[in-house]
């Protein structure tokens, strides 16, 4: 008896360590918006082409610490010139990119988190000898994005 109530306890152990990893897995892979400054439009939906300014970082997860990319639309970030990026949720975007928009409304500003899995998974992207920018393959992500507008709606 002694036995099975042994085995009993850790095999309830052995599948609540299963589900605590597993709930780790799931959650170091969310995209994570953190606002910076709150937007006054409506919500970003998958309808509409918006503009923003953009600077990219590879986040070290295990310290919180960013690096720059060697991609921004913003002068202030390394651009020559303030060009913002025009872009549709969902169309020829990375996964990550779109949920983290898709939690935003539009004049807000923001750290959207990505996740390797939502971004450019294994494949490194960019030229790694400092032409441009460059990610390499397995980079959490982190965009700084301000979402200005829907395309032609705004003044930039």
């Amino acid at each position: 008896m002694a036995f099975s109530s042994s085995f009993f306890r850790l095999t309830v152990f052995l599948v609540l360590l299963a589900q605590i990893q597993f709930l780790s897995t799931v959650v170091a892979e969310e995209v994570r918006v953190e606002i910076i400054q709150p937007g006054n439009g409506p919500p970003i939906t998958t309808s509409h082409r918006y503009t923003s300014h953009v600077t990219l970082y590879i986040e070290n997860t295990s310290n919180g610490s960013k690096t720059k990319a060697g991609w921004s639309t913003r002068q202030s970030d390394g651009a020559t010139t303030d060009q913002p990026f025009t872009f549709q949720p969902g169309v020829n975007l990375i996964e990550g990119w779109t949920e983290g928009v898709l939690q935003m409304n539009e004049g807000e500003r923001s750290w959207l988190h990505v996740p390797a899995e939502k971004g450019y998974g294994e494949r490194p992207m960019g030229d790694p000898n400092g032409g441009g920018f460059y990610i390499p393959g397995n980079s959490d992500l982190v965009f700084d994005i301000e979402i200005l507008g829907k395309e032609g709606e705004q003044e930039l």
